[in-house]
């Protein structure tokens, strides 16, 4: 593989926090388990409770009241390529997919910040929901993996067909794990887009970016760089073709659209996660 790294002479690149492995999926943000819950085949993937939905809605209403100004103020959030989703609207009457690098804490709200308004549904590992993060991944519409348990892989997909039923819109991170203030885009599971293939939904690619501090930020040497999050053009998948070579060619086609609203012009990873 081809390890070099090449970008537009305006490309900020933030100073590493830490070293990065070498394989691409090796999660850094360790989960301090505080929960027994167990992702079986008895496991809710779907909100049932009054209570749940409740704080749902709630949870989202402070999200669009609260986060989203706080988000500009902390982070600097930029936002661009909205015109993508105005004039592409028509697309997403049956819902669509987002898919975005993984690279700080609050890159899923930067994504719902740009999308403007849209309740999301993710995937997320199955130990993330026995963590202190459990009740936030649980109210924003996280939905634990299975590990093991064909019972449980047939509820976790029935949980989705559900979803699309609904036209809900759907997330996934396909770089499938964070790393803080990584620039260049890791490469992506096909999973993603198999999932997209088989609801036949627009797959609507972000990537987030970054700009050097200024201002009073720089002033307080704040650790973190300023981020910018770009909309690209919607992906659709071709139903005449078959699932494995659509998922394929959606995902190379969203990997190097987000290298290069990046500004990424030779991009250090493969396009695609091929295990070992």
């Amino acid at each position: 593989m081809n390890r070099t790294h090449l970008v537009n002479p305006n490309v900020y690149i933030p100073e590493p926090l830490e070293s990065y492995p070498e394989n691409p999926t090796q999660r850094l943000v360790p989960v301090v388990k505080i929960s027994d819950i167990r992702v079986d085949e008895h496991y809710p993937f779907l909100m049932e409770s009054f209570k749940e939905k409740f704080f749902h809605h709630l949870t989202y209403l402070a999200i669009f009241t609260f986060v989203f100004p706080l988000h500009i103020l902390r982070y600097g959030l930029k936002i661009e390529g909205r015109k993508n989703l105005r004039k592409h609207k028509k697309l997403f009457k049956n819902g669509a997919m987002t898919v975005c690098n993984h690279v700080y804490r609050w890159d899923f709200l930067a994504v719902l910040q740009a999308i403007r308004y849209h309740k999301l549904w993710y995937p997320t590992f199955s130990d993330n929901v026995t963590g202190k993060d459990m009740l936030n991944i649980r109210s924003t519409g996280g939905i634990p993996i299975p590990e093991t348990g064909f019972a449980a892989v047939i509820h976790f997909n029935q949980a989705f067909d559900e979803l699309h039923r609904k036209k809900e819109w759907l997330h996934v991170f396909p770089e499938s794990c964070r790393w803080d203030w990584y620039e260049p885009i890791r490469p992506f599971n096909k999973g993603a887009f198999e999932m997209a293939y088989r609801y036949n939904l627009p797959v609507i690619p972000l990537v987030i970016h970054y700009r050097p501090l200024t201002g009073w930020r720089k002033l307080f040497k704040i650790k973190h760089p300023l981020v910018t999050i770009s909309i690209g053009e919607p992906i659709l998948p071709n139903k005449e073709n078959g699932r494995k070579t659509e998922a394929r060619r959606m995902c190379e086609q969203a990997h190097a659209e987000m290298c290069k609203m990046a500004g990424i012009t030779q991009n250090g990873w493969n396009a695609v996660n091929e295990p070992k």
